[in-house]
Formats: C-alpha cells, sequence, structure tokens
C-alpha cells in the first residue's frame, strides 16, 4: 500500500512586496510524525510568490521521501489551495509558473487539496516566519529542534490517531519531553504570536487579537456621471465606466497587485463596480463574485440629477432627507437607515465568510461611507462629512470578538502620475 504524507506549507511577506520566506513541513499520515521541514528566505517578493514557494518546497520533499506516496495538501492560502485545485484559473505571471512547476512534482491523481484556518498551519507559519528572521540577521535557515514539538499540539487532533501520547521521536522533535498537562507555557504563547504577525501584510492585524477579516473597500472609477456630481445609485441608468474610470481602474489594479494582500474579490451588480472589479481581476488572476449586498443606494426620482437641481425641484423631501435617516429620496427609492441595514447584514454575512482574510469589496459611496461609519459608531450623519473620490480605497478590519478598526480611508496615493 502507497504510503500517505500531509504537505502543510505557507509563505509571507513583510511589506508585500517585502522581505519573504516559506515554510514546509511532511507529516506521516498514519502516525503524525513530522518527517521533514523545510524553510527559505527569499528575499523581496510578494505574499502570495512566497506561499507557492512554499508548496513547491514541501512537495519535493515528500517527493525525495516517497514518489510514489498519496500526498494531501493543506494550506490556509485560498487562493492557492483554489487555483491548485484547478478551480480559480491562474492569471498572474509571477505564479504561473510556480504553479506548473508544482503541479509536476506528483502525477496529478496523487495530490489532493484542502484548505484550513490559519490556525491550524502554524507549524509551516512559524518555519516561514524563522526564515524571515535569519534572513534578516543575514543568516540560512536551520531547522530548530523544538519546532515539530512546539506544533504536535494543533495537528495532533487533526492528522494523530494516537493522541493524547507521549510525543513521538521523530525528526526535529524534543525528544524525552514528559507528556503535556493542558498548561500554556510561554514559548507556546510566543510561538502563537510570532505566527500571527505574519498575516496579511499591508493590512495586517495587531499580533495579540489574531487575524480578522480584513474588507478593503475600492469605489468604482468614474462614469460620465461622477464629476458632474450628479446622483448615480441603483434606480438609474447604471452608467459604464468613462476612459477616465477606464484608466484609474488600471491604475488601482497595478497598486493592488504591487501588496499582493487580495485573496478573493467581491463587487456589487453594478456596471460601473464590474468593471472596476474586472479590471483588478485580470491583473490580480482571480475571480469576481457578484454581492448583491454591496450595490449603490436607490435614489428614487433624483437619480441622474445634481444637488442643485434636486433643490430646486424638490425642495421639502432634500430637507428631510439629510435631516432623517429614515426618510426617502423622492419617489420612493432607499433611505440611508435601509442601506445601513442592508450593509450591516452583508457586512455579518462576509465576515463570517472570509475570517482570517483578506477581501477586496468594489462598491460605492454610499455602501463604503456605511462600513466606516458603523465600524466607528458614528451617528448617521457623519456620512455628509466623508469625501469619497473615484477609485479610492478605504480598508476595515473585523476581529472576532466584534470589534472593528478603520485601517484607511479614502487613499487616491495610487492615481497619481
Amino acid at each position: 500500500m502507497a504510503r500517505e504524507f500531509i504537505v502543510e506549507a505557507d509563505g509571507g511577506s513583510r511589506g508585500n512586496p517585502g522581505p519573504a520566506g516559506y515554510g514546509a513541513v511532511v507529516v506521516d499520515a498514519a502516525t503524525g510524525e513530522t518527517l521533514t521541514e523545510a524553510a527559505e528566505y527569499l528575499g523581496v517578493v510578494t505574499n502570495n510568490v512566497a506561499e507557492y514557494r512554499g508548496l513547491l518546497a514541501g512537495l519535493r520533499a515528500a517527493h525525495t521521501l516517497d514518489p510514489s506516496a498519496a500526498v494531501h495538501v493543506r494550506m490556509d492560502s485560498k487562493l492557492v489551495i483554489e487555483q491548485m485545485s484547478g478551480r480559480w484559473k491562474i492569471k498572474h505571471p509571477d505564479m504561473k509558473p510556480l504553479a506548473t512547476e508544482a503541479g509536476r512534482v506528483f502525477p496529478p491523481d496523487q495530490v489532493t487539496y484542502e484548505w484550513i484556518p490559519r490556525a491550524e498551519n502554524k507549524h509551516a507559519d512559524r518555519l516561514a516566519n524563522e526564515a524571515m528572521d535569519a534572513g534578516k540577521r543575514g543568516e540560512q535557515w536551520s531547522a530548530s529542534a523544538s519546532t515539530a514539538e512546539l506544533d504536535a499540539g494543533g495537528r495532533g487532533a487533526h492528522l494523530s490517531p494516537t493522541a493524547g501520547a507521549a510525543p513521538r521521536k521523530g525528526r526535529g522533535e524534543l525528544r524525552d519531553e514528559p507528556p503535556r498537562t493542558g498548561t500554556v507555557t510561554t514559548a507556546e504563547v510566543a510561538d502563537t504570536r510570532a505566527a500571527r504577525t505574519v498575516a496579511s501584510p499591508g493590512w495586517s492585524s495587531a499580533p495579540d487579537m489574531g487575524a480578522p477579516a480584513t474588507f478593503v473597500l475600492l469605489r468604482h472609477g468614474e462614469t460620465p456621471l461622477t464629476p458632474q456630481k450628479r446622483f448615480s445609485g441603483s434606480g438609474g441608468t447604471d452608467p459604464a465606466l468613462s476612459d477616465v474610470g477606464l484608466e484609474q481602474a488600471r491604475r488601482v489594479a497595478e497598486a493592488l497587485a504591487r501588496r499582493g494582500t487580495i485573496e478573493t474579490i467581491l463587487a456589487s451588480p453594478l456596471t460601473r463596480t464590474r468593471q472596476t472589479a474586472g479590471a483588478v481581476a485580470e491583473r490580480l488572476g482571480l475571480d469576481v463574485t457578484i454581492e448583491e449586498g454591496l450595490k449603490e443606494t436607490d435614489f428614487g426620482a433624483w437619480e441622474g440629477l445634481t444637488f442643485g437641481e434636486v433643490r430646486e425641484r424638490h425642495p421639502d423631501d432634500l430637507n428631510t432627507w439629510l435631516a432623517d435617516p429614515e426618510a426617502h429620496p423622492t419617489g420612493g427609492g432607499e433611505s440611508f437607515a435601509e442601506t445601513a441595514t442592508r450593509i450591516a447584514a452583508t457586512r455579518d454575512k462576509l465576515v463570517a465568510a472570509y475570517a482570517g482574510r483578506t477581501v477586496l469589496l468594489v462598491t460605492h459611496v454610499t455602501p463604503i461611507k456605511t462600513f466606516v461609519r458603523l465600524a466607528l459608531g458614528a451617528p448617521p450623519e457623519s456620512l455628509f462629512r466623508m469625501e469619497l473620490s473615484a477609485a479610492s480605497l478605504s480598508a476595515v478590519a473585523y476581529y472576532a470578538d466584534g470589534n472593528a478598526s478603520v485601517r484607511l480611508f479614502n487613499d487616491t496615493s495610487h492615481l497619481r502620475p
């Protein structure tokens, strides 16, 4: 019977692109024993490239042990897992050759892929950190005697049929250590903190709070209505991007590619957001998922009008709307209170679905301002005190304890010549 290996791999970049490294470990699936480890400092590359390099190193290490083995890859990179499983396209020029090379190490029918939460990948994650730390000191990474043992508790429940038994004396494990008593040691706490610091470079979490769901909020590029400051919601003509908007979409795509942290793209169903999201997706080699909850407010009869035209034609309705978040635009539409309820429900759904991940939400002025307002606990009238430019970036991180942190607002630096 063919042997079965578990390959766990990870990579990280401090700056993205920035100083980067990967870590990989090969485990005997039947016993949970660590068979070999690999880690390397890579110099300056992106987070995704580092993750692919970790996968490649893990597969090569497994192949060296037994080229006929069945291999199950476990990683916390949704991007790598989905692309290597064939469900997502690979378009990014830096990742295509790495993915191709990884796919050739074993015959495809010998390898399966599984996404796991970051907390279950701490062994490989810490190896990547060790490699980056070594690179910072100008040294090469070398295996630590305690590496496998520090991570045994996190893996045992998933892999080892002898969970609860005394630690095995496999390669890289502490020998003659007494069985665990359930007490968390100082070393384990430090290891957990170290593993968390590499999460989501660029828009990253505080190390002691765990990796948040981070929403990078991108307003769509300009349409012909944007420079004229006309109401343009979900009930209007659904304008497409102008030539200026298309160029803005291209520039923001390049900026996000340089950061390298985006793992998933969701967009409002309207044309201008789908076009903007499509430009980013093509550059990053990702697909776009449409999310109805991200659409703009419906401005009723005010669609296509300037603020001055609305004041001239519907002064009483406008004054009421400005003073009361429950008020509707003339002719129906959606109140700010209704928009807030919709955005809050969308936020809660996405936070649950993308815990620990960095997600690009391509949407509109009112939804973005509402995400920020709700994160700050600000009153509804704060919407009128925020300036949000076309193709701007904002970011909000959401933690497991329900707290939120506004990381960025109305950044347009990527649009400058």
